[in-house]
């Protein structure tokens, strides 16, 4: 009984374990409903709190950076911009009225040159604000407005996003990538330019920044460029149309696109109407006006270099030549970083040349009017030549460094350039011989010499031009140098002053810069020198005849001021060395003097009319190199012709630098008063005296 109970008991329990698993089971899955969806809720909110909590964090980071950077140090400093902007530097000579012109422009790939805001018209002002930036004077350097329009509408036809400050960073930063992050920087440095600067600030750069085509920057090249006018004699036309390129400015300017440029210019004058700045008759008519666009071929295309586009004279490249190297001595650049100040440094330089003297002898070189008959070579070319003209104080009044038209920069130049030092032939005897042994006491101009060759080595040396080793005769040292023996300046030098002495005066007193290996006879006697002489050198050693002795360091150009008008270089106070005494220099210039009106000496029938002329000839042994060096009371000069390499000219003992000389000169004094060299010593003198005092 008791078991069978236990059973029914067991199988009751057994049947009640039978049924709770269903509704166990619904409720473990209820209970793991509830805890998974709790779980998810409690993660999302973890998310979002978290996010929150980043959002917040970052955003205050960024806030905080925001406000520190907006309202903290200058960001972008205009007027270290302004300074270091690459700007157009520009060459000026002065004219016969002593009026300042413009001789060229020097620049690299951007042609700038700044303009203040007081020299732009109204009317060009408004142009770019109202197509650009209408609230320019409204925002405070983003406007918002316009930027959430883009961002919702990137469709958004009005003007763009950034305005003229942002475009300003853009232009001075030249970070242009289509990034958050360049955009965030953008408005955070507008936002601080702001906060620094007056509006009137930041239109005056955005104005001489902005990229306008053909390789202008800014609107006064870009002016000069298509208009050929000032930026204060832009009329609304010309403003509206300048301000129109600024959308696409190597596609949409005046030389690449006329229909396109109207459009743009008729969009502006319309903006110009909506925000009231003119009235839509000033539009229309503006619209309807004709445009005169300068020469296309006057401009610089494709953003060239003006030392590629535009053809340097020979004088202008000779100035940019020794403002770099004397950017180099007084302020120890290297050579790029002087020629970098030329091209980018906005640079104001004052060149010393005589532009009727420098037009005068470009056009006798081009066309070689003037010029004799001369024989072609082997190759079929003409002998070339170089000419340097100068007054007695140093100043190089003219160069031209070879024949025929100039038609590339960094030319070869044959007056100036090392690498053309030729022999002076007898042209260096009143340098190396004449002069020292004067200065030194050892003759005078009525010293008497024998005319004959010399022994050395065993034999007689040397030979005079026609071929002897001399007459055996005395013959006055005035005579010698008129005929331009060889055997007289050679018997001097050996036997009176010696190859030191000669060797001293051509560098210490001239500055022929001649070497040790010419130290010898041959070289200083008869002009056979190893180094050899420009024709700039020449000039220069000549000019001492003429001025009491002294020597003037030649110069090109008067001096030059950076951007602002401070002085870099100065040579307007170009001090001389006293080369040899004045007795000396007058003594030689009488000698040289006579030479030329005298019937026995070289250089006679070189004479300017009306003016008096001194002057001594040179020929090398080879026939190579024909010079003239000499000159007038109002200027000195030396010629060199020949071939550029050692090729016998057959020319006979015709000197065509002389004649190239008298043809040149002849022209240059036309219209000149005649002064005498007694005038020149007179003048001399009393400022000599002056100074000593």
């Amino acid at each position: 009984m008791d078991n069978s109970k236990e059973r029914r008991s067991a199988s009751k329990t057994q049947g009640a374990v039978r049924t709770s698993p269903q509704k166990a089971k619904k409720a473990k899955k209820k209970k793991k409903k509830h805890s998974a969806l709790y779980t998810v809720f409690l993660f999302c909110f973890c998310i979002f709190v978290a996010g929150m909590l980043t959002v917040m964090i970052v955003g205050g980071s960024v806030a905080s950076y925001m406000d520190n950077f907006v309202n903290g140090d200058i960001a972008v400093n205009l007027e270290n911009y302004k300074d270091s902007q690459n700007q157009t530097s520009i060459m000026y000579a002065y004219d016969e009225d002593e009026k300042l012109v413009e001789l060229t422009r020097l620049h690299g790939e951007e042609n700038r040159i700044w303009v203040d805001y007081e020299d732009m018209p109204e009317n060009l002002l408004w142009a770019f604000i109202c197509l650009e930036d209408f609230r320019f004077y409204n925002h405070n350097g983003v406007d918002w407005i316009r930027t959430i329009a883009v961002i919702i509408k990137p469709e958004y036809e009005g003007q763009g996003a950034s305005t003229i400050t942002q475009q300003l960073i853009k232009n001075l930063t030249d970070e242009n990538s289509a990034t958050y992050f360049r955009k965030f920087h953008e408005i955070t440095r507008a936002l601080n330019l702001e906060k620094n600067y007056s509006k009137k600030d930041i239109i005056e750069a955005y104005l001489n920044t902005v990229a306008l085509g053909a390789g202008c920057y800014g609107v006064k090249t870009a002016a000069e460029t298509y208009f050929g006018k000032e930026v204060s004699d832009l009329n609304l036309a010309e403003c509206a149309m300048l301000a129109g390129i600024t959308k696409a400015p190597y596609t949409t300017n005046p030389y690449v696109n006329m229909e396109k440029c109207k459009e743009r210019q008729k969009r502006c004058l319309k903006a110009m109407v909506e925000e009231e700045k003119i009235t839509q008759e000033q539009a229309d008519k503006a619209y309807a006006k004709k445009v005169k666009i300068k020469s296309k071929s006057s401009a610089s295309e494709n953003n060239e270099t003006t030392d590629k586009s535009e053809i340097m004279s020979w004088y202008e490249e000779y100035v940019v030549q020794q403002v770099i190297a004397d950017l180099q001595e007084k302020y120890e650049y290297d050579y790029n970083e002087a020629q970098r100040m030329i091209y980018y440094g906005g640079l104001k330089i004052y060149a010393a040349v005589d532009l009727r003297v420098q037009s005068i002898m470009e056009k006798s070189f081009e066309t070689r009017g003037g010029f004799p008959r001369s024989h072609y070579d082997s190759r079929g070319e003409l002998p070339e030549a170089s000419m340097v003209v100068m007054d007695y104080e140093g100043r190089i009044v003219g160069i031209v460094g070879g024949t025929g038209k100039k038609t590339a920069n960094r030319a070869y130049n044959r007056a100036t350039d090392s690498r053309a030092k030729r022999q002076p032939g007898s042209s260096i005897k009143p340098l190396s011989v004449y002069a020292p042994a004067v200065d030194m006491g050892r003759v005078t101009s009525q010293s008497v010499i024998l005319e004959e060759a010399i022994m050395l080595k065993g034999e007689k040396w040397p030979r005079n031009f026609n071929g002897d080793h001399g007459s055996g005769e005395y013959v006055t040292v005035e005579n010698a140098l008129a005929r331009s023996l060889n055997t007289v300046p050679v018997r001097i030098l050996s036997e009176m002053i010696g190859v030191e002495n000669s060797l001293r005066y051509c560098n210490e007193a001239f500055h022929l810069n001649l070497s040790e290996g010419d130290k010898d006879l041959s070289p200083l006697g008869v002009g056979g020198t190893q180094t050899g002489v420009t024709t700039l050198e020449m000039a220069a050693a000549f000019a001492t005849f003429g001025n009491g002795g002294r020597y003037y360091e030649p110069y090109s150009y008067y001096k030059v001021t950076d951007r602002n008008g401070n002085v870099l270089l100065d040579n307007t106070d170009n001090k001389p060395q006293q080369a040899i005494s004045r007795n000396t220099a007058y003594e030689l210039l009488t000698m040289m003097t006579k030479a030329v009106t005298e019937g026995y000496g070289t250089a006679y029938g070189s004479k300017i009319s009306g003016f008096q002329t001194f002057a001594k000839t040179g020929t090398t042994s080879d026939n190579c190199d024909k010079w003239y060096c000499g000159g007038t009371p109002q200027y000195v000069t030396a010629v060199w012709y020949g071939f550029d390499y050692r090729a016998d000219l057959r020319t006979g003992s015709s000197n065509p630098s002389k004649t190239i000389f008298r043809h040149i000169f002849s022209q240059i004094h036309s219209g000149l008063s005649g002064k005498t060299f007694s005038q020149v010593r007179e003048a001399v003198d009393n400022k000599l005296a002056d100074v000593e005092q």
